[in-house]
């Protein structure tokens, strides 16, 4: 029996996950090594690595003579190609305690990161809890040797803190350089005004990719007589008569907090989604992510 090499996911999906990109709507990169190629021109021809053939690849650029010997297809990388940063915000805020909110956020971080690593991409993970200490950070690593370093730091994320989603990402750009793609994993359950981050990751460079994680108890409550809500992480209560009757609001405010955020998330030529916790990873990261075009 195969040794399990993340408790986050089973060995299957790791071995299709690994065959996956992520696929961007625009390529913001850097002047360094990596898997895109220079669109600006340039005639280099030093050769780097190999990496998977994977569909949509330019069939320009697969070595003919290794694809005879092995019947498999692998691209040459040359010093011309350029490299794209992914980095990802995991949000591990004490709201994401709630019903598998924060483990599922780490499962689609490692298998989003691995996607990066095994296309030469520069992979940064930081785990936002508490505005007083900071994120915990996993510097920009890129390459297969990297994965179990990426796999040790996500499993190890522990859910508890105050921090907004506005002041995490605050402090992952006061620590962040480079272009490419941002992840954001969160619930996105906040009072501020999510246009200032959102906009900060714009302007440095970063395509947005938010993903929503609700539980299925915030998707469709089940509440009934009186009650009191207890926020975790700033303490404050609120008492109210006949919850039932209030669930037609707030499905209203969910519903539209959703399309707050994927017109936001789109008009900084992003992208937004919202899944369930308790929806099955195998669908959502096959399924729905290549259906909307994340992956490929």
């Amino acid at each position: 029996m195969a040794a399990v090499v993340t408790r986050l996911f089973g060995n299957d999906v790791l071995s299709r996950v690994e065959r996956l990109r992520l696929s961007p709507l625009e390529r913001r990169t850097n002047r360094t090594r990596g898997e895109h190629l220079h669109g600006k021109g340039g005639s280099s021809t030093e050769f780097t690595d190999f990496r998977d053939y994977v569909a949509g690849d330019d069939v320009r650029f697969v070595d003919w003579n290794i694809f005879s010997r092995l019947n498999r297809p692998y691209l040459k990388l040359y010093k011309h190609e350029e490299e794209m940063q992914v980095v990802i915000l995991v949000d591990a805020s004490s709201s994401m305690r709630f019903d598998g909110k924060l483990e599922r956020a780490k499962q689609l971080a490692a298998a989003l990161g691995l996607m990066g690593l095994m296309k030469l991409e520069q992979v940064s993970v930081y785990g936002c809890r508490s505005s007083d200490i900071g994120p915990a950070i996993l510097p920009p690593c890129s390459g297969r040797a990297s994965m179990r370093r990426l796999f040790q730091f996500v499993e190890d994320l522990e859910a508890g803190g105050e921090q907004t989603i506005e002041e995490a990402v605050d402090a992952v750009l006061n620590r962040h350089r480079g272009r490419g793609v941002a992840i954001v994993l969160s619930d996105f359950l906040t009072m501020g005004d999510l246009s200032r981050p959102l906009n900060r990751l714009f302007s440095a460079g970063l395509e947005i990719h938010g993903v929503q994680i609700l539980s299925p108890a915030e998707i469709q409550p089940d509440l009934s007589g009186d009650m009191r809500f207890v926020d975790c992480e700033s303490g404050a209560t609120l008492d109210v008569t006949s919850a039932g009757d209030l669930l037609g609001i707030y499905q209203e405010h969910r519903a539209r907090l959703e399309s707050q955020l994927e017109t936001m998330c789109q008009q900084r030529n992003g992208r937004f989604l919202s899944i369930s916790s308790q929806a099955p990873l195998d669908w959502v990261l096959f399924d729905l992510l290549r259906r909307r075009g994340w992956v490929r």
